[in-house]
């Protein structure tokens, strides 16, 4: 079975400077258009395609540096966010200052290719860390994107080979604070608060003006965060084969006093993870409301568990119906796993595992 797949690899840094030129003249063509859109929609109310916009910005690649195809992706990609956020003209991408956008070139099937051991775009040679063996691989459209401290990655989307996961059975996965994830089997991913336990190096940092310093910090915490989430979904990827999470909102919960433990927490780009490898690997995954779902005993249904505020304290409880003692996280993992099957905890309850 054939899936696409994006891999992600640096760039030396000794091309910097060369993908930096390139990325202002991207970032030229993108507010050229960006102009040209709010004109032609103030003035004549048209609102134009990305076929539209291909002739004001053709045989302007080879003054720009640009290859002739990224100048169409550049358009494509315009006109996709135009209507994602409904607005006339969007954000200038800027290529100074403080504010200043991070690089992307975009790169269309065919614009890129491996030669020599090294990745050949625009007439230039890219050495990169070649960690999957890019040889092996026919590349289709990609981009290079820098990140927050000028490094450069090459990303791009191939083919590859699936194996169908030899998972059984579902999973439910309540998220929380004390434990970022807690399943329905009982297991866990700690909260290992990677800001909280980095705080006092970043405030050192920033207030000794060390930019670079607290870049690096940041890298560090986002970095040991990503790593702990990618082994964790992995291993319910590989071991079920339906997933079930509840639909917390980490942009309810940011508004609140516990909105730093929340962003420490990542439930977003957890549910991103889950998400996009059950769909690589061909597994179930869903998100359910999780409403009463901590309160909801998992074995009768009876609304006897704690609620509100102080009930956050409350970590373990008896329900008061059927006597059962409860971990409160997995009762509710539990009750997330029974909405995924369509049952209502509150009605019919599951059978403690």
């Amino acid at each position: 079975m054939k899936q696409t797949k994006t891999l992600k690899v640096r760039v030396k840094d000794k091309h910097a400077a060369e993908l930096n030129r390139m990325a202002r003249s991207v970032n030229f063509v993108w507010n050229y258009l960006n102009e040209l859109s709010s004109r032609a929609i103030r003035e004549k109310g048209l609102f134009l395609s990305a076929y539209d916009m291909h002739p004001y910005t053709k045989g302007a690649g080879k003054d720009l540096g640009l290859h002739s195809q990224t100048l169409q992706c550049i358009a494509a990609e315009y006109v996709a966010r135009r209507k994602q956020f409904k607005k006339p003209r969007l954000n200038w991408r800027k290529s100074g200052g403080v504010r200043r956008s991070l690089g992307w070139i975009p790169v269309n099937t065919g614009a890129a290719k491996w030669k020599n051991g090294q990745v050949f775009h625009n007439g230039t040679y890219f050495k990169v860390w070649d960690s999957y063996g890019l040889s092996t691989y026919k590349f289709r459209a990609g981009s290079f994107n820098e990140d927050s401290r000028g490094r450069w990655y090459f990303n791009v989307a191939v083919e590859v080979d699936v194996q169908p996961t030899l998972g059984q059975g579902a999973v439910g996965i309540d998220l929380g604070l004390k434990d970022v994830a807690t399943c329905s089997d009982g297991g866990r991913l700690e909260n290992s608060r990677f800001y909280r336990r980095m705080e006092d190096q970043l405030a050192t940092a920033q207030r000794a003006r060390n930019k670079r310093r607290v870049k690096a910090i940041h890298a560090k915490i986002k970095n040991r965060r990503q790593d702990a989430q990618h082994k964790f979904s992995r291993k319910l990827v590989n071991q079920y084969g339906e997933i079930v999470v509840g639909d917390v909102s980490s942009t309810r919960l940011a508004k609140t006093r516990m909105a730093k433990s929340v962003y420490d927490a990542g439930w977003s780009q957890l549910k991103t993870m889950l998400e996009y490898k059950c769909a690589h690997a061909g597994i179930v995954f869903k998100v359910v409301r999780e409403t009463n779902t901590t309160r909801a005993c998992s074995s009768c249904g009876s609304l006897s568990g704690p609620q509100g505020v102080n009930g956050l304290r409350v970590r373990v409880w008896e329900c008061v119906e059927c006597g059962v003692l409860h971990d409160r996280d997995v009762n509710a993992a539990r009750n997330i796993l029974s909405l995924g099957a369509g049952r209502c905890p509150q009605e019919v309850g599951i059978p403690v595992l």
